[in-house]
């Protein structure tokens, strides 16, 4: 469903309850005249109340906002349902979720939405030309290299494959989307138990396909983000977790616009990023209510489901920058190059802009101060320049 921001429906809320108290009387039967004179004391004050001018409401900036349905997305739902966007003076709309973080970058470069979350497909759309810059993180971490705790693969029991000797995992049919995060990470659980993309057949298929591909026998194993693993294992019979996170990969999830947005917009950026950091935080602080939030969110999502993956969720809430999220980048990016999905690289200097959410960070560090600390090494400052080699050094792998 489509939300606008709360503020003035509260206001409203509020001036119906005045309404109502309006309207109430008493019923004479328990005066007492004594207190007469300070009633009409009190009625004069009122009128006088009511005759002054109402507080004028404060001006609401218009934001659309993209996200995916999934459970590392909700941050962009949790401050809309919080209330973290109407503090900031932001009337914000989530768009109708996106099926994959493409859609939600096609939206975006036909201005149909302001910002977006998204990973690996940025990638393509920089390639093709699109002027993106990254903000922030929706999910990640600026402390190491590898996360990847949203990411698992399930498989059917008659697959074979078992959990403790991932080389069984060759030649079975893995469902992927080929070009995002799910892809990446089943790259890189094949490369840790021996094998390549080659030892295997990657199916590409769509995440709320899995489950039907794994009980019809279209599919051994499947691997992507939350909720879907945890629904595909609840609901199709017989199916198993092979692998959960692992640090197989260098998670790249961004709080993306274009150039040309950021540049007319600085401060409805910086009140973005300030009430997305607000609601990581909360979701760190109240995972359950979390949940809850996401089911609201994400349609058939089951409350169980939502509570397992949101434990998963809070590890890579980290909406910071350093070293290592650019290095991330140009990790996942040179995957793809050497797979040949994308056709070259390029010099993600030119599209991070870390000084909005460097200025988060400053103002509002109670919003980070349950998080691990950024390596001394990796930290950056507004005018930084990535250099692999030391960006490799300052990060730990995870």
């Amino acid at each position: 469903m489509s939300r606008t921001s709360r503020l003035r429906k509260v206001l409203a809320g509020g001036a119906a309850v005045a309404l109502l108290a309006a309207c109430g009387s008493d019923d004479g039967n328990n005066s007492d005249p004594a207190d007469e004179p300070q009633a009409e004391e009190q009625d004069a004050e009122d009128t006088e109340d009511a005759e002054e001018e109402p507080e004028a409401l404060p001006d609401l900036t218009e934001v659309t906002i993209g996200y995916v349905s999934a459970v590392d997305q909700m941050g962009a739902a949790v401050a809309l349902d919080i209330g973290f966007y109407d503090e900031l003076n932001l009337d914000v709309n989530l768009a109708q979720p996106f099926p994959t973080g493409v859609d939600a970058l096609n939206a975006l470069d036909a201005g149909d939405v302001d910002f977006v979350q998204v990973g690996t497909p940025s990638i393509g759309a920089v390639l093709q030309g699109m002027d993106l810059v990254y903000l922030g993180n929706y999910s990640g971490s600026s402390s190491q290299l590898g996360i990847d705790e949203t990411m698992a693969m399930v498989a059917t029991e008659e697959s074979e494959i078992d959990p403790d000797d991932l080389s069984t995992l060759a030649g079975k049919r893995i469902g992927v989307s080929i070009g995002s995060i799910n892809h990446l990470y089943a790259l890189g659980v094949l490369e840790d138990a021996g094998l390549g993309p080659d030892d295997v057949e990657l199916v590409n298929t769509p995440p709320p396909d899995m489950g039907v591909a794994m009980e019809t026998d279209g599919l051994d194993a499947a691997v992507v983000w939350d909720p879907w693993p945890i629904t595909i294992r609840e609901d199709v019979d017989g199916v198993f977790e092979v692998s959960r996170g692992g640090g197989h990969i260098a998670y790249i999830g961004y709080i993306v616009s274009t150039r040309e947005y950021v540049e007319n917009n600085p401060e409805v950026v910086e009140a973005v990023l300030t009430a997305r950091a607000a609601a990581d935080h909360w979701m760190r602080e109240n995972p359950e209510e979390a949940a809850d939030v996401t089911v609201r969110w994400i349609p058939g999502t089951e409350i169980e489901v939502a509570e397992e993956a949101m434990q998963y969720n809070i590890i890579q809430l980290d909406p910071r920058f350093s070293a290592c999220n650019y290095l991330a980048l140009d990790t996942m990016m040179q995957v793809f190059a050497d797979m040949e999905v994308v056709d070259g690289t390029y010099d993600v200097n030119d599209h991070f802009m870390p000084g909005p959410i460097l200025s988060v960070m400053e103002e509002y560090p109670e919003l980070f101060d349950d998080l691990p600390e950024i390596p001394e090494e990796a930290q950056i400052t507004p005018d930084y320049t990535f250099a692999r080699g030391e960006a490799q050094s300052a990060c730990p792998e995870g």
